[in-house]
């Protein structure tokens, strides 16, 4: 067996990993972010009729129409931009092809791209696959602030490409519109393209979400990824799309259509059925999610971990240290085979490994039974340590 030197560095994603050992020893697993509940009926509905309609052939590689329409409503709607499906939209299989589209349709060999760290394990290995140089900027607790000081720091000669994921997983920090006009100002002075991963974007429990896309001179430099995965707990469906101006666009396309083609015809049409949900739909899931937040933020609290209280997402970080485990790989695994609950160690997201050895990293996307169990094995951490 051979791996390409591309890809052997990061070997099988910690999410596989973790998951595969929740399911053999029968342990709760707040590690990967998938939902154990199913997404609302009237999307499935969409897709069953979709499927019963005929719509089972190719769909057009940028999308069908209903749904490139409704992603661009969508974003001209958040952001005040007008945008058409034909020249700015893209639907990819998942926000992760997206990604991997924008990476390999963007780069080029050596380009240099600013990741933020710690971050999505996937950034990396998208930009070893287009033939990128990452350099890092690396957020720490407890307020893993962004600053100009380490954006301007981490930027080379050859850098292209910053990559921004608010609200971002796993710190669970909504970035201020402070911290995006710093972003917007580093890419404006040094002509970079931002790779906006917005997927948590109706995840937001403190602040507001901004679009990078939205500052001034950033539509003409900005591709802005979302899906429906985590906003209609369908993460199966893998549904993502881009938005870009034409000229970046293309590179996403040129990639994308040699990699799937297309998205998976009925959960498109789906797809766009749910992006015409009412407003109530999106408060009623930021409520939903915030009562789980608070759920497990005062059970971890009453364990005895240090919480990083998460501004969006379904993710948290805590400080696991007064457990008395030496890393957070071998904490997780403590966790896995004495407690019987899963969670991801956050040091696969970070480049130097010591940057995450004192964290863990837990999923709030569960039901309130589910995470109340949860709490109660974590309580036997306290006789345990």
């Amino acid at each position: 067996m051979r791996v390409s030197r591309r890809l052997a560095p990061f070997g099988a994603t910690v999410f596989t990993q973790i998951t595969r050992r929740a399911v053999e020893t029968g342990a709760i697993n707040l590690g990967q972010g998938f939902p154990n509940f199913d997404g609302p009926d009237f999307v499935k509905e969409a897709a069953i009729d979709a499927i019963r309609s005929g719509h089972g052939q190719y769909a057009p590689s940028a999308g069908i129409p209903q749904l490139g329409q409704a992603i661009a409503a969508k974003f001209s709607d958040f952001t005040g931009i007008a945008v058409t499906p034909l020249a700015n939209v893209t639907v990819t299989s998942g926000c992760t092809e997206a990604l991997a589209a924008s990476f390999l349709g963007l780069l080029d060999p050596g380009d240099g791209v600013i990741l933020i760290e710690p971050t999505y394990d996937s950034y990396p290995v998208g930009v070893a696959l287009g033939g990128g140089v990452p350099s890092y900027v690396t957020l720490r607790p407890p307020t893993f602030d962004l600053t100009a000081a380490a954006l301007e720091a981490a930027v080379t000669p050859n850098t292209r490409v910053i990559v921004v994921n608010t609200p971002h997983n796993p710190s669970g920090r909504v970035f201020s519109r402070g911290e995006l006009e710093t972003v917007a100002d580093l890419c404006r002075r040094h002509d970079l393209v931002a790779i906006s991963d917005e997927v948590y974007e109706h995840m937001v429990y403190e602040g507001e979400h901004l679009s990078l896309a939205a500052l001034p001179g950033m539509w003409d430099r900005t591709v802005t990824l979302s899906s429906l995965g985590k906003t209609f707990s369908l993460t199966g469906w893998k549904i993502g799309w881009a938005v870009a101006p034409a000229h970046l666009t293309a590179g996403v396309r040129a990639a994308h259509q040699f990699l799937t083609f297309a998205t998976a015809t009925p959960l498109q049409h789906a797809a766009a059925q749910a992006l015409a949900a009412p407003l109530s739909y999106y408060h009623e899931l930021t409520r939903s999610y915030r009562n789980k937040r608070d759920l497990l933020v005062e059970g971890l609290d009453k364990v005895g971990f240090e919480v990083f209280v998460p501004e969006g997402t379904y993710f948290m970080l805590a400080d696991h240290r007064r457990f008395g485990q030496e890393d957070d790989v071998s904490f997780v695994s403590r966790l896995i085979d004495e407690v019987g609950v899963a969670a991801i160690p956050p040091s696969a997201f970070y480049h130097d490994k010591k940057e995450g050895s004192d964290l863990v990293r837990f999923a709030f996307c569960k039901d309130e039974d589910t995470l109340r169990e949860a709490v109660e094995r974590l309580s036997k951490l306290r006789d345990l340590s």
